[in-house]
């Protein structure tokens, strides 16, 4: 594994399920904002939340500075011509502060849609090709797997607009880190993240491309943001490789046990997940603590941007400031060595 050891001036970034009112997620965005956060992400949840761009539309419109994005779309609920465009019109009303961010999407977004994700990479892939050449201003044909386009161009599209891609499985971590700008690596296994980010580097470096990191997850500084985060880390626990089940001692029984409970919901699942378990993908601690520990992360992995996860709404203005104070720590102690 790689260590970098560089100081990391950590940027701040956040993710918002749009659970609630879109003018909900526009109070938080702009709270962010004041509190010097620099990226907005909003998860694209299909049914299960607000629509995406409509509630992107409106960050944008009520905020001066974030850069605002999909975090994350996927190749299957839209065209790729259409996430194009919507990312396009975004940027333009925003004054080129748009990032389309892209990944394969989940069981949250797609089985309700009764969408199959069909060949995941391969529709990542197209989409990311066909997106960033219609950035370009190019006139595109596809002829692809998934991805079909002919004689497609976009209006008001500006060169720059960055591709972010966000996953887990070691080939879509090699697909963001060739093909695009940036690399969100999402409540990964926390021993699992240097190698995860040693294979974006990889690949990079393999095809001339340099992408930034960013790295999100749950910081726990009390028993509230530890009860507020087991809802959303079930269907996480009992989806992670066997190597990883067998590390944090999550037995076939345990697994089997939440995975029946969810049909109950999160909240019933969530009765069956242990501290312990969590404690291996969330950051955890005081708040000097997580600071510690956030800052030896972002030093030994060249991580740019950490971005803090809004699931629900009732502890997110905590969380917010939460994230904002820990990074301003790290901040300040930069600044005094």
């Amino acid at each position: 594994m790689t260590v970098h050891r560089v100081r990391a001036v950590v940027r701040p970034a956040f993710n918002v399920m749009a659970h609630g009112s879109v003018r909900r997620a526009v109070e938080l965005a702009r709270l962010a904002e004041s509190l010097g956060y620099e990226r907005g992400w909003v998860y694209d949840e299909g049914l299960a939340a607000s629509d995406v761009y409509v509630t992107l539309t409106a960050i944008a419109a009520a905020t001066e500075s974030l850069t605002v994005g999909p975090g994350i779309t996927n190749p299957y609920t839209r065209h790729a011509g259409v996430t194009a465009a919507a990312i396009a019109s975004l940027d333009e009303l925003s004054g080129g502060r748009a990032f389309m961010g892209i990944g394969a999407g989940g069981s949250l977004t797609l089985d309700p849609l009764a969408i199959p994700p069909k060949r995941p990479l391969t529709a990542v892939r197209e989409t990311i090709d066909a997106c960033r050449r219609l950035f370009l201003g190019d006139t595109v044909s596809v002829e692809g797997a998934h991805v079909r386009l002919s004689e497609a161009s976009l209006l008001n599209v500006r060169a720059g607009t960055e591709i972010w891609l966000a996953g887990r499985g070691p080939r879509m971590l090699e697909l963001g880190g060739a093909a695009c700008d940036g690399v969100l690596v999402d409540f990964i296994y926390k021993p699992h993240l240097g190698a995860a980010v040693d294979r974006i580097r990889a690949a990079g470096r393999a095809a001339g491309n340099d992408p930034r990191i960013a790295y999100s997850t749950m910081l726990v500084t009390d028993d509230d943001d530890m009860a507020a985060i087991k809802p959303h880390l079930t269907y996480r626990l009992v989806d992670s490789p066997a190597e990883v089940q067998e590390a944090i001692g999550l037995s076939d029984a345990d697994a089997a046990r939440i995975r029946a409970a969810l049909a109950d919901g999160l909240e019933a699942a969530a009765e069956h997940v242990r501290d312990e378990w969590a404690l291996a993908f969330v950051i955890a601690g005081t708040p000097r603590e997580c600071s510690r520990q956030l800052q030896s992360l972002a030093e030994r992995h060249g991580i740019e941007s950490f971005v803090v996860p809004l699931l629900d709404d009732e502890p997110a203005e905590k969380l917010l400031h939460s994230g904002a104070r820990i990074i301003e720590m790290i901040k300040n102690k930069l600044n005094m060595s």
